[in-house]
């Protein structure tokens, strides 16, 4: 009986071992903006974002001049205009001022929609990329260490960096 026992006993301690190396996963982590800001097509990409960005603040900017000479001429010779004259001023002025506010808002959307359609296929290739390397070195878990307040543990940014060829 007391054979029986131990053995049960044994047998427990063997199963509660091998459940606890199971459960320690093997992890590892990425910094996943140093990858994406050191890739060519990131690269472009922020440039091609900067030269449309450029683009609409000149547009802006061209926009808000030509509002500011109105208001300016318009204050001149608000004394000399008449009432209807000025009342027509006064809308054609709160018009331009939606125009810009519409403007700037359509701007950032349009901004947006730039950034998000060229990041999209970046953020897939190095999530690709980070998944292949992880598997090939064995790993369960690959996190983004660049949010990790403690990265102790194996780094794998350099390879997947030379895994994208940079």
């Amino acid at each position: 009986m007391k054979q029986l026992k131990s053995l049960l006993i044994a047998a427990m301690l063997f199963i509660g071992a091998s459940q606890t190396m199971n459960a320690q996963a093997k992890m590892a982590h990425v910094n996943v903006m140093d990858v994406m800001s050191k890739m060519p097509a990131m690269i472009e990409g922020q440039k091609q974002l900067e030269k449309k960005q450029q683009g609409y603040n000149a547009d802006y900017k061209t926009m808000v001049d030509e509002y500011q000479a109105k208001i300016k001429k318009y204050d001149a010779e608000a004394e000399t205009a008449g009432e209807k004259v000025n009342q027509e001023r006064q809308a054609e002025v709160q018009d331009m001022q939606k125009r810009l506010r519409d403007y700037g808002e359509n701007a950032q959307k349009e901004l947006a929609k730039t950034e998000e359609d060229l990041l999209k296929p970046i953020q897939e290739k190095v999530k690709a990329s980070i998944a292949k390397v992880g598997k090939a070195k064995g790993y369960q878990y690959v996190v983004d260490g660049s949010s990790l307040l403690l990265a102790d543990g194996p780094d794998l940014t350099a390879d997947v960096k030379k895994d994208l060829g940079f």
